[in-house]
């Protein structure tokens, strides 16, 4: 990415325009991940402190020289990096008191803790594919928003919606949903 590429795209970003982020975020996001992995960060630490970083950068709203971005993501990935480290450091396992070698129930926090967790990542799942989906090529895009319209359009209505033959809906639909499954596993989507 040029400094011009990506001066225009962090302006646009600031400015509302959620394909620009998208883009900042796919492919800036491996210098997040790379400065958390160095910190021996496992899996889900390093996608906190990823997101942390991007939300520290939402927040800040300009940057002195926005050709710096990759330095500047660098550096706030580290500090992230070094607070979940400093976090873990200060934890300490602690005894549950227990009734007949069981843990207590507190009746409704598991619900509570399971339905919100729940919400957090169906919300976090949903950006990600949207951010996946802006990222196809134009005809990949508009196919899987036709696949998802409700109801449900034949192959027919989709390929005359496209300008493509009957026949090609398929294989395109195969491309699109595998260049869907690369990004998300990329960004440590576990489909399972």
């Amino acid at each position: 990415m040029t400094d011009f590429e990506l001066i225009d795209l962090l302006g646009r970003a600031w400015r509302g325009d959620q394909g620009a982020w998208c883009a900042l975020v796919r492919g800036l996001s491996t210098v997040i991940l790379r400065v958390a992995r160095a910190h021996r960060l496992g899996d889900a630490d390093a996608s906190d402190v990823c997101q942390n970083t991007w939300v520290s950068l939402t927040q800040l709203r300009e940057l002195r020289d926005p050709s710096r971005l990759p330095g500047w993501l660098a550096t706030t990935a580290r500090r992230q990096a070094l607070r979940v480290l400093d976090a873990r450091r200060q934890e300490f396992p602690a005894e549950l008191p227990t009734l007949e070698g069981r843990p207590p129930a507190f009746p409704g926090d598991r619900e509570h803790v399971d339905e919100t967790a729940g919400a957090v990542l169906s919300a976090e799942r949903s950006a990600l594919l949207r951010c996946g989906v802006a990222g196809l090529p134009a005809p990949q895009r508009r196919l899987v928003e036709l696949l998802l319209e409700d109801p449900p359009r034949t192959h027919a209505e989709i390929a005359a919606e496209l300008g493509v033959a009957v026949g090609s809906v398929g294989p395109l639909r195969r491309r699109a949903l595998d260049r869907l499954r690369r990004y998300l596993e990329a960004h440590g989507y576990d489909h399972a």
